[in-house]
């Protein structure tokens, strides 16, 4: 998700801390409980789309205790399976000593108070595999409040001293007398809120960094008693699908729906600001019925050309002077001049989908007492709240989203136009009844907000050692953040560069020049964002560069990482585990490459095999140092999924644009990796003392290059173009 570094390089990570003169440690009662959470202690200087909590609401939640003995845990982030609800829920466990399996987690949203720590607190969004990192002390803290307010009504209670309470499993015991949380929350709700709190040592830690503990949704999500956006139902809610312009930059011209609304179960036709919408009582009533609507499309700005015209325009680009310079380092041309061999590949990268399990959707309701919800997997709320505020005419304290789970996202509902928000808000407010807008798979892969395509032209020389002396990255391609909030103001935007212009290997003559282009495709940060790119162009060339020299791919890269401690210890532990060195089985091939995403840093050992010229990636074998590992568990986990969206965004994945229209529409067309396809996946986690780093998406930017270049092993070619089973890899 979204790439900005805030944080600092070193193994201990430092982020923006909450302020105690913005931001402080609050509770209220809760009509039979104790609520913790955080207040706003002055005006904080935010942007004008955050809005701060009201005077009459000093009080953003972080967790409730209830009287039944639950605990409940407001999330600022949402979850998308990669399981940040259950993160958060064992950071309050492990300080409040509460019973886990008594604990559950909702979706918070309203102000910055929920802000992203990773992005200065200003704003609430969840990206940049950033929840735990940004969450790591305040939810701890939040939990440690409540755990000496219930300290403290038991003491008084009791007439005890404090230091002679004992707080675990939801109970507080002195002695022989013992009371739950659920009994003791009211009392709690009365006492003075600690002005400071002490944190657990992690030599105290149950729950946290403990290999055996568990995320605590798998059973529902087994069972099919989640709710997601698309199970949202309720009375007098109807279902709506979109027609969508069939290229990008039309628009609407003029429309004739009368079949469509003469059909059975069809309510209406309905223009919105990015097309129509179709509603109908149910969803099959409404997909039948679009299919009777003729649209004349105005299509004087659409976006006409074939996805190899783009790719050739940016080949052409290559060849004039970069927009931005965004790294120089020494004399490079001189470098070049005298080096003793140089060598030069360009990579092309397509437009990619997020291809989520579950398609876009939202669910939009008017009430009577003129406020507004809105339903879904609010992924950027500070944005979506101001966008439900300008299509609905309502001001912001009348808007209420629900923050709802969601089968995947990678980066697709943080949307600065919010567009899913649009067309359900726009659709009920024109029809006067709850709608949910829900897009199918089609819609969804052809509705635009791709990773970017990518062009990169790399160079670079070595002496007659076969040390690497000049480098040059060159890259071309679309700016995710030109136009946004987020703009570099030269356009040096780290959602094109990253990976690159912070490039881990000492070489002493670096240039790294990015040409931003224009296409009107519309694009969007895609899980690892730049680095799915240039890790891939990267580890790929390092890998040819370590040949050139003669040397080991692994021992190259190494003597390059003297000043990148955590590179060189995840390579290492990879390289060991994966028996780096030794001769593989026969007709197995290996390629390793070590990648840093969001502050966490990866190596990985991919070891493939060949049948009818196709790539069979057999075992993977991965080391991580993502700081602190708050569930160890689900750390394995996302790096394995992640390795698993990689692999099938380098074998598979593509969009194209023929004539401006997008051709794939599903997963007959637009392949990801299938189960059979799955190898086997050894995660392991370097121990680590320092601040946790995310783990989301650093999976994904390694196995592209990794298995590329076993490829080369297997097969003595080079791959320049991506996805690898393109005509071009033939």
């Amino acid at each position: 998700m979204v790439p900005t570094h805030l944080l600092s390089t070193s193994a201990q990570v430092k982020i923006p801390r909450l302020s105690r003169r913005n931001f402080m440690l609050a509770s209220v009662a809760v009509g039979g409980g104790l609520m913790i959470g955080y207040r706003s202690a002055s005006a904080a200087s935010v942007p004008d789309f955050v809005t701060l909590p009201k005077a009459d609401q000093p009080v953003q939640p972080y967790l409730r205790i209830n009287k039944d003995n639950t605990v409940t845990v407001i999330s600022a982030h949402m979850d998308m399976g990669q399981g940040i609800y259950s993160a958060l829920a064992t950071l309050v466990a492990e300080e409040l000593g509460c019973d886990y399996k008594l604990m559950t987690v909702e979706g918070g949203a309203g102000d910055a108070l929920y802000g992203n720590l990773r992005f200065g607190g200003a704003f609430q969004i969840t990206g940049g595999s950033s929840g735990t990192l940004s969450s790591y002390v305040r939810y701890r803290q939040a939990g440690a409040a409540a755990r000496e307010m219930l300290v403290a009504a038991a003491a008084k209670n009791w007439g005890v001293d404090q230091k002679t309470i004992v707080v675990a499993n939801s109970r507080v015991t002195a002695g022989e007398k013992s009371l739950s949380f659920g009994e003791l929350a009211d009392a709690a709700a009365t006492m003075p809120v600690p002005a400071s709190v002490t944190l657990k040592d992690a030599a105290a830690w149950t729950m946290i960094g403990k290999p055996e503990h568990r995320r605590n949704d798998s059973i529902e999500k087994t069972n099919g008693k989640q709710q997601f956006t698309i199970d949202v139902k309720f009375d007098g809610l109807l279902t709506a699908v979109p027609i969508h312009p069939p290229m990008f930059g039309a628009t609407v011209k003029s429309f004739d729906a009368s079949k469509a609304k003469a059909m059975k179960g069809v309510v209406d036709v309905v223009q919105h600001p990015r097309g129509l919408a179709v509603v109908g009582e149910t969803m099959w009533a409404a997909i039948k019925a679009r299919d009777t609507v003729t649209v004349e499309w105005d299509e004087s700005k659409a976006v006409k050309r074939n996805s190899a015209d783009i790719i050739a325009e940016y080949r052409e680009a290559l060849k004039k002077p970069a927009s931005v310079n965004a790294r120089l380092d020494g004399d490079v041309d001189a470098a070049f001049k005298t080096a003793d061999k140089v060598i030069e590949a360009t990579f092309e990268f397509p437009y990619l989908a997020h291809a989520a399990l579950e398609p876009l959707n939202a669910v939009a309701r008017f009430n009577a007492d003129g406020t507004l919800e809105v339903w879904g997997g609010h992924q950027m709320p500070s944005f979506h709240i101001g966008t439900a505020a300008a299509v609905s005419g309502l001001p912001a304290e009348k808007i209420k989203l629900h923050i709802m789970k969601t089968g995947g996202g990678f980066g697709r509902r943080a949307t600065f136009d919010s567009d899913i928000i649009v067309e359900a808000v726009a659709t009920a407010k024109a029809i006067g009844r709850p709608v949910k807008m829900q897009w199918t798979r089609e819609d969804d892969t052809r509705g635009g907000k791709y990773r970017p395509a990518f062009v990169h032209a790399l160079k670079a020389g070595l002496d007659k050692d076969g040390n690497l002396v000049a480098w040059h990255n060159h890259l071309v391609g679309q700016n995710i953040m030109m136009g946004t909030p987020f703009a570099h103001p030269k356009g040096a935007d780290e959602s094109s560069l990253e990976g690159s212009s912070d490039m881990p290997y000492a070489v002493p003559n670096v240039k790294v020049d990015l040409t931003n282009m224009e296409t009107g495709v519309p694009v969007l940060w895609w899980r690892a964002v730049g680095s799915t790119h240039t890790a891939f162009a990267v580890e790929s060339f390092i890998d040819e560069v370590a040949e050139a020299a003669g040397k080991d791919p692994v021992e190259f890269r190494l003597s390059m990482l003297k000043d990148k401690p955590r590179h060189a210890a995840v390579l290492k532990l990879a390289a060991e585990k994966a028996g780096w060195g030794t001769a593989p089985a026969e007709g197995r091939f290996r390629g390793i490459a070590v990648a840093e995403s969001f502050k966490t840093v990866v190596a990985q050992m991919a070891e493939i095999s060949m049948k009818d010229g196709q790539i069979k990636v057999e075992k993977v074998v991965c080391a991580v140092d993502c700081g602190v590992a708050v569930m160890p568990d689900q750390v394995k986990s996302q790096i394995e999924g992640g390795i698993g969206f990689g692999l099938g965004a380098i074998l598979k994945s593509k969009i194209t644009l023929d004539g401006g229209r997008v051709v794939e529409g599903n997963f007959d067309g637009y392949e990801v990796l299938n189960m059979a396809e799955m190898p086997d996946v050894e995660v392991h986690i370097l121990p680590s003392e320092g601040y946790p780093t995310g783990v989301g998406e650093p999976g994904v930017p390694p196995i592209g290059p990794a298995v590329a270049n076993a490829y080369y092993q297997a097969t003595k070619k080079r791959v320049r173009t991506l996805p690898m089973n393109s005509a071009a890899n033939a």
